[in-house]
């Protein structure tokens, strides 16, 4: 008697591999070299095996971590030109701050994020697999006040107008802030413009890219002081 494929997916016996990053890069189409690729290996495994203790991400598998957290993070690597300086805040587990360093060892990558639990676990990573990186265990703000910034970027830390209120008093020590937004972001963009938070500012849609498993896109925000020049 032949065994349908329905039956043989409900088999106990059935066994599938497990999934690698290696075939979740492919599946995505991304290519990085072969150094580059370890070095994202071991911060995923360290990333995964920490979160065991203290919760950092929910991308605990291949694929998601690859069509959200890398996509999104080599999507905003192009808007940084070379040598830059770039705070990202609010870091959580290290994503995109020192998934940054590993894809672009010619930034100078400062994190922050103010649970100090947190920042700690990722100061530990970024020493493990040696990335010249500086932790903050603070608020953006305090960072904001003697450091100028090339960038400063963030992704999933809070809506538009919650971020721009942080960094009102900020905008001299910031060049541009880079934000990593979902398809939310034109509403939450009109909330801010109700709330008088981007007055001086200018904003523009530096780039998009699909949001895997959905119908809508990731972009990523540029906004500048209106004193300031455009980057």
């Amino acid at each position: 008697m032949e065994t349908t494929e329905a039956q043989s997916a409900e088999s106990p016996d059935l066994v599938l591999p497990p999934d690698t990053l290696a075939a979740a890069l492919a599946r995505h189409q991304i290519e990085l070299p072969a150094k580059q690729a370890a070095l994202v290996e071991k911060y995923v495994r360290a990333l995964w095996e920490w979160n065991e203790k203290i919760n950092l991400t929910r991308h605990t598998d291949f694929e998601k971590f690859v069509s959200r957290d890398l996509v999104d993070t080599i999507a905003l690597a192009k808007h940084l030109h070379v040598e830059e300086e770039v705070l990202d805040v609010g870091t959580g587990g290290g994503v995109p701050g020192l998934l940054l360093a590993i894809l672009r060892p010619d930034l100078t990558v400062h994190l922050c994020d103010s649970v100090q639990k947190k920042a700690k676990v990722v100061e530990a990573i970024a020493r493990d697999l040696h990335l010249k990186v500086t932790v903050f265990p603070t608020r953006a703000e305090e960072q904001l006040q003697e450091t100028r910034y090339d960038a400063v970027v963030s992704r999933a830390v809070g809506p538009l107008d919650k971020i721009l209120t942080w960094f009102r008093p900020h905008w001299a020590y910031i060049g541009r802030l880079l934000l990593v937004k979902g398809p939310k972001w034109t509403a939450e963009h009109n909330e801010a413009k109700r709330l008088g938070l981007m007055k001086k500012l200018e904003l523009r849609v530096a780039s998009e890219h699909p949001l895997a498993g959905t119908e809508s896109k990731s972009v990523i925000l540029k906004i500048w002081h209106q004193g300031a020049r455009e980057r």
